[in-house]
């Protein structure tokens, strides 16, 4: 399918990168959620009758989701005709967990005629390659802690949790949940040393097993690193070709000045 592409812009520097890479690209925000692209057409959740019409109107037949959003509060009074219609999927999806609701995301805007296509397929240069980007060389006992902790997200996909998890010699320490990556690598900062069995801890970051990579990719950037360093990690492990880099020069800067390794990795 050809046309133009739009943007549908949540926090973060995801939305910017993608801007960037696709200029003509019509950018679209949301009431309540912050974002950094101030040239964004804004509309409401509650009202996708408009926003499914405003993309129309300005030639887009393909849709791209960009940056973090999370589970609006939602007005029925506000409700348009095609959101009324749409409320009770949308209501009874969002009881259920991340992948399953952006499924159903999916789903809705391809009823629409709209083509949904991935970050990565926008800017492909964000994935983050197979190897060692920076940083010491791993140690065998931090890629079994790595392994460590594939397995365990492997083995919560089917109950859709998370996509970040930490390992210190072999013990799980913390999972990524709905707060987010740096919420779990500020309890790891906080966690006693005596639980980490003298080791310091692995994060591991990859995508849901059977997660559908057009929305809600898994990222790290500068700050992701800023983070880590802060709790005692020695490395960051990506899914290679499936987790997106951001701010790259800077992320790359702040893990050489901590001594972290960044590696990507078939997990």
């Amino acid at each position: 399918m050809s046309g133009r592409l739009a943007i549908l812009a949540g926090s973060g520097g995801l939305p910017v990168a993608l801007a960037n890479a696709a200029p003509d690209a019509y950018c679209v925000s949301f009431a309540g959620v912050p974002t950094d692209l101030d040239h964004a057409h804004q509309h409401q959740f509650e009202k996708l009758g408009a926003l499914f019409e405003d993309l129309r109107s300005n030639g887009v037949t393909q849709v791209s989701f960009g940056g973090s959003m999370s589970r609006p509060p939602l007005d029925p009074a506000k409700f348009d005709t095609t959101m009324m219609a749409l409320a009770p999927r949308l209501l009874a999806g969002m009881q259920g967990g991340d992948d399953a609701l952006l499924r159903l995301v999916i789903e809705i805007f391809e009823e629409q005629g709209f083509e949904v296509v991935g970050a990565h397929e926008i800017a492909p240069a964000l994935t983050v390659p197979e190897g060692l980007l920076c940083g010491p060389q791993p140690s065998e006992q931090a890629l079994k802690d790595a392994d460590r902790a594939a397995d365990i997200l492997n083995a919560l996909a089917p109950v859709d949790v998370g996509q970040g998890c930490v390992v210190a010699g072999g013990i799980c320490v913390g999972i990524e949940t709905i707060q987010g990556t740096d919420a779990l690598l500020q309890m790891i900062a906080q966690t006693p040393k005596q639980l980490l069995r003298g080791q310091a801890p692995v994060f591991v970051k990859s995508p849901k097993r059977g997660q559908d990579l057009r929305v809600d990719m898994p990222a790290i950037g500068a700050v992701t690193v800023e983070n880590a360093a802060r709790a005692g990690v020695q490395g960051i492990v990506v899914q290679a070709g499936q987790v997106l880099l951001l701010d790259r020069s800077n992320a790359l800067q702040a893990a050489e000045n901590a001594d972290i390794f960044i590696l990507g990795r078939q997990l």
